[in-house]
């Protein structure tokens, strides 16, 4: 009996391109949330996710931000393993996600939390412009990681169906 084997899962073929970026930049902006949330909420206890009210509500604002990274990690780790079984996984291009999600998270939490919203400063008691600098340089690098990913990853693809 053979095995009918759907074109766009077929072995060697080019994957879900758009899919491995997507899935791929949930688990990175999830792992950049854990990163955030590991080393400057617990292990510097430089900030919590919302410093604007109590300690109290600050630990709770870190458990919600810790509670939803996990999902997003759960979730993003459920779809990957759904393109790895149907071998629709585009390599590249879940490399470029990746990187894209962890610029997009860290530069989005530079900005807009830090910023805008003002829910945290990365640190206090010092002077926060060397660590916005830090900070929101780090997230654009990641991004720029990504883009440049996903460029080499366009250009792949253009060149493999022009053959």
């Amino acid at each position: 009996m053979s095995e009918s084997v759907r074109p766009d899962t077929a072995p060697g073929t080019r994957g879900e391109p758009r899919r491995s970026m997507a899935v791929c930049a949930l688990i990175g902006a999830a792992v950049m949330a854990a990163v955030d949330e590991i080393v400057f909420h617990q292990i510097l206890n430089w900030h919590h996710f919302y410093d604007r009210s109590t300690t109290g509500a600050g630990l709770l604002s870190d458990g919600l931000l810790h509670s939803a990274e996990l999902l997003a990690l759960v979730a993003g780790f459920f779809f990957y393993a759904d393109l790895r079984r149907r071998e629709a996984l585009a390599p590249v291009h879940a490399w470029s996600g990746f990187f894209l999600g962890l610029g997009i998270f860290q530069l989005f939490d530079g900005i807009v939390d830090h910023k805008l919203l003002r829910l945290h400063q990365v640190r206090y008691g010092v002077d926060v412009t060397p660590y916005d600098w830090a900070w929101n340089i780090a997230g654009l690098i990641l991004l720029l990681t990504g883009v440049a990913l996903a460029v080499h990853a366009a250009r792949r693809d253009r060149a493999g169906s022009a053959s």
